[in-house]
């Protein structure tokens, strides 16, 4: 059996969802030389939103980290549709985005959902620089958002 990325994926329990098609004028994930540049991927899953709502009045914590976990499956989905999960050298950068609530500072506890999700399936390549930021509103009242940058082979 593989060793592979989608076999690590399958050996956590996860299934890569279809590519979720964008909902503005832009592509999921483009690649510019070695790298692979996934636009803003939001908590969907089967064309919907699983949540929407600000983290920390309505959508706890632990569910923005779940929410962002769904976000890196969906940008992994985008990165293996444009040039397969077995290219990916590096996570070399993700940038969560967190719809907080006023008083609302635990962005980073809820951007480990994408973080760890990473390390799991890639191990050291999946460790990676990040920011996690707190914002007023994410498109269609999502609670989060995750971009991300690989380097690829």
């Amino acid at each position: 059996m593989s060793n592979g990325p989608h076999a690590k994926l399958a050996e956590l329990g996860y299934e890569l969802p279809e590519v979720v098609p964008p909902v503005a004028s832009y592509v999921p994930a483009v690649q510019s030389g070695n790298h692979v540049y996934v636009s803003g991927q939001l908590p969907m899953a089967e064309g919907k939103l699983l949540a929407t709502g600000k983290v920390g009045a309505g959508v706890s914590a632990e569910q923005g980290k779940d929410l962002a976990q769904r976000c890196a499956l969906n940008a992994l989905a985008a990165i293996d549709s444009l040039v397969g999960l077995e290219n990916v050298v590096k996570i070399v950068k993700l940038t969560g985005f967190v719809a907080s609530a006023p008083g609302f500072t635990g962005q980073p506890a809820v951007i480990n959902g994408a973080s760890d999700l990473f390390g799991a399936v890639f191990g050291e390549a999946g460790r990676h620089a990040r920011s996690a930021v707190g914002v007023a509103e994410l498109p269609l009242d999502a609670p989060v958002e995750v971009e991300v940058i690989v380097e690829v082979s």
